[in-house]
């Protein structure tokens, strides 16, 4: 319980530089359908290992809990395994996280609940903010990676989903503050892309929904399964109730 704990705290203080609603970015709201989708989950589970496992484990989630989402153990250990790692043992990174902190600042946290662990009100769900994080990185010479993002301004994780979407740079536009007539405001107006990816615009954001559905998943496996438990609960509850009513009727039907 004290490492489950640990590691909310850790996501919570990674993140923690993300804009508040009043004035911040607006949210993104991920594609939920995307998380009743085999195949979207399967295709998730592929970018995660190839672009996450790197830096960031999931220390609570086996690859063997990958059969799951309807894949056998012979293709996790074929195209999801590259070091040796066993089926049934934890995603775990080889990274020393004091070399972590030396090269990013901050050690990666640890990502097996990190879709539960973002969220505000007004703004979205903690799949919103990866969904929106994810797809706002932008080229900045000024920060040491030479990457930052419009949802964590001075983020210190560099943008390692870049070869597929490109090196784009944001667009803004000067307009008035309509609260100070002097004053002006330089307004987001979206992204001009420097260099093309190996995805177009429209199939990177189909992937990285892909990508945050599999984490939404990890987080929760058994959602699914507590949902259709919970309707079975009320439906059960509705019955009873009914016939403890008659019941009750019937006991005292004759009692003045």
């Amino acid at each position: 319980m004290k490492r489950v704990i640990a590691v909310l705290l850790a996501a919570l203080a990674y993140i923690s530089g993300a804009w508040a609603s009043e004035g911040g970015l607006a949210w993104d709201r991920f594609p939920t359908q995307k998380l009743t989708d085999t195949a979207a989950l399967q295709r998730g589970a592929k970018l995660f290992v190839n672009y996450c496992l790197n830096c960031h484990a999931a220390a609570y989630m086996r690859y063997n809990r990958l059969r799951d989402i309807g894949l056998t153990e012979l293709q996790i250990r074929d195209n999801l395994l590259f070091a040796g790692e066993k089926v049934g043992e934890t995603m775990q990174v080889a990274m020393d996280p004091k070399h972590a902190k030396d090269w990013f600042g901050a050690a990666p946290p640890d990502l097996t609940v990190i879709a539960r662990s973002r969220s505000a009100v007004g703004q979205g769900s903690g799949a919103d903010y990866i969904y929106t994080y994810l797809r706002t990185y932008y080229r900045d010479d000024s920060r040491p990676t030479g990457w930052n993002n419009l949802a964590f301004p001075n983020v210190s994780m560099p943008h390692v989903l870049w070869p597929l979407q490109g090196q784009r740079r944001p667009v803004y536009v000067e307009q008035k503050d309509p609260h100070d007539p002097e004053a002006t405001l330089h307004v987001f107006k979206g992204f001009e892309q420097i260099s093309p990816g190996a995805m177009t615009a429209l199939e990177y954001d189909d992937a990285v929904a892909d990508l945050v559905a599999f984490m939404q998943w990890m987080a929760e496996p058994v959602q699914k399964d507590r949902v259709r438990l919970g309707v079975v609960v009320l439906i059960f509850l509705s019955i009873f109730t009914v016939i403890a009513w008659r019941l009750n009727a019937a006991y005292w039907k004759d009692v003045s």
